[in-house]
């Protein structure tokens, strides 16, 4: 004897998603690389999706919804947001780089390209929260499938809103400091063997 109809459906497609979901966000990795042609940058962009995932389960255990198809559709497109938030970021500090003045520091022109990334991010975060928010507190036909969808949503753009805005910037300039570092230290290892 085995279990069918709604239960076999949702068993076959929590299965197939368990499978698509790494493989999407491989794939949404290798894309970033080529993007930027720099696996540093790609993993600084692809840290959103990790911070997007803390707030979306911990508002999903605070509403106590299990975690079935509905809520990991709702995983997949607050991944979308953080990571083409997080391009967004990068750009935006890429190119205030690239047009920094020449009495500018470089930290000061990373905050000066976070800082214009500011007001758009903040607009599509609000976007999507204010619409989202009225879900959980809505009664109808097909509300118990969008709520469960919209809880991940809502609670990955607050803490992926967090890390795109105050985490990415740090980063980036850790991640060039570390660059400049291996740099000087590998250019003094070749100066010493070339006087060897």
């Amino acid at each position: 004897m085995e279990w069918t109809g709604l239960y076999e459906y949702t068993t076959a497609a929590t299965a197939r998603l368990r499978i698509i979901i790494p493989i999407t966000l491989v794939i949404i990795f290798l894309l970033l690389v080529f993007a930027f042609h720099s696996v540093s940058e790609a993993f600084l962009v692809a840290m959103s999706v990790p911070f997007a995932m803390a707030g979306g389960v911990f508002l999903q255990w605070a509403l106590g919804y299990a975690m079935t198809t509905a809520v990991l559709i709702g995983y997949i497109s607050v991944f979308a947001v953080a990571v083409q938030t997080g391009i967004i970021m990068v750009i935006f500090i890429r190119e205030a780089l690239d047009h920094r003045p020449a009495d500018q520091s470089f930290l000061d022109a990373v905050v000066h390209g976070s800082t214009m990334r500011l007001r758009p991010k903040l607009m599509t975060v609000a976007t999507i929260v204010l619409s989202l928010s009225l879900i959980p507190l809505s009664s109808g036909p097909g509300m118990e499938i969008m709520k469960p969808i919209a809880a991940p949503s809502i609670g990955g753009m607050v803490t992926s809103t967090l890390h795109v805005l105050f985490m990415t910037p740090c980063l980036f300039v850790i991640t060039d400091d570390v660059r400049r570092y291996f740099a000087r230290r590998r250019g003094g290892v070749q100066a010493e063997a070339g006087a060897l």
